[in-house]
């Protein structure tokens, strides 16, 4: 045989990977075309919002010498520096420090807080601001991928994913009232993630992170971003939010179209009352289970966010006409609201 006619193999061609790249390619269960697409949702949605989102650090009043420290999450959600954060965070906070994704620190100044919703607003005035871009929560569907990112126990930055596993839960806040309209996910919250967004594959902020069930896995909670919206307008413009209090649970519920249409409601939509408290408005306007509310003095109700629209531009105190539906039927009631209770 003649000089140079032997092919000289390579390692890799003599012992072939079975579970390397060519083999991959025709393997027939082949996961790949599964997670890549799952795996470049999650990275492509923390991307995008990564740099809005930011580390907060209060410092309560001091007590002696020393003072309290605490550390929570928030984001921005405006280029001119005003974050979004839970209540809870930052009401007893003497100091609210915001730390930025690329460890810019602020000193911030407290808009408002609204411990009805566990909603609160603060600002900072810095350059080049990262505003998150904000979804809505009225399109979610359950089993829809959610992305939560935030600052567990003081490891910034942190980011899970997981689902919405169910919408339209009520949350007792710490008030007492209750938070309507909550979504459910199982994408792991830890102290520390209160404030921080939950986040579509698309990277828009579809809620505020704002509580998890101990000892329970997996069963944890965010405030609407449709909710959020509305509370933070409010925060911004007057720095607080004054109520009219009903005292319902209640749930967002499509309405049989027929009947919306023989009784001519203007809304596809309603609140189902789901339970009363003794003593409240509702029960003395003879508000029951079960009763829909689709209308407000005029205003159709198309949900629960709707209502509690309606409950902040109304006066406390005013009488109202509400207009319900009752086994099919419709019935209108008068109420009189008065001030959350606290």
């Amino acid at each position: 045989m003649r000089s140079g006619s032997l092919k000289h193999l390579r390692n890799d061609e003599l012992y072939a990977d079975p579970n390397g790249p060519e083999a991959q390619q025709h393997a027939p269960n082949d996961e790949r075309p599964l997670l890549d697409p799952y795996s470049q949702a999650v990275s492509g949605a923390v991307d995008k919002l990564g740099p809005s989102v930011v580390n907060i650090e209060i410092r309560a009043a001091q007590t002696g010498s020393t003072g309290g420290v605490g550390n929570g999450s928030g984001f921005i959600f405006t280029p001119d520096g005003f974050v979004m954060t839970n209540s809870h965070v930052v009401r007893h906070a003497k100091q609210v420090f915001v730390t930025l994704h690329d460890g810019r620190r602020f000193e911030a100044q407290r808009i408002g807080d609204d411990p009805d919703s566990d909603l609160a607003v603060v600002r900072i005035e810095g350059s080049n601001l990262k505003a998150a871009k904000l979804g809505e929560s009225k399109s979610l569907r359950v089993g829809q991928l959610a992305i939560a990112i935030g600052n567990p126990f003081g490891f910034q930055y942190s980011v899970t994913a997981g689902v919405v596993s169910a919408l339209g839960r009520s949350l007792r806040a710490v008030t007492g009232r209750l938070l309507e309209d909550v979504i459910q996910t199982d994408a792991a919250l830890n102290p520390g993630n209160s404030g921080g967004p939950l986040a579509n594959w698309r990277g828009e902020v579809i809620g505020v992170n704002t509580a998890m069930i101990l000892p329970a896995q997996g069963i944890c909670f965010a405030i609407a971003i449709d909710t959020a919206k509305f509370v933070a307008g409010r925060l911004i413009r007057d720095g607080k939010i004054s109520r009219g209090y009903l005292g319902i649970a209640g749930a967002t519920v499509t309405l049989d179209r027929r009947l919306a249409r023989l009784n001519r409601l203007k809304a596809g939509s309603g609140v189902m009352v789901l339970s009363v408290e003794p003593g409240s408005p509702a029960q003395k306007c003879g508000l029951q289970a079960k009763d829909i509310i689709v209308d407000y003095e005029g205003v159709p109700i198309s949900g629960v966010d709707t209502l509690q629209r309606v409950l902040s531009d109304r006066p406390i105190g005013a009488a109202a006409k509400l207009t319900l539906i009752r086994e099919s039927h419709i019935i209108q009631v008068e109420v009189v609201t008065n001030s959350s209770p606290r």
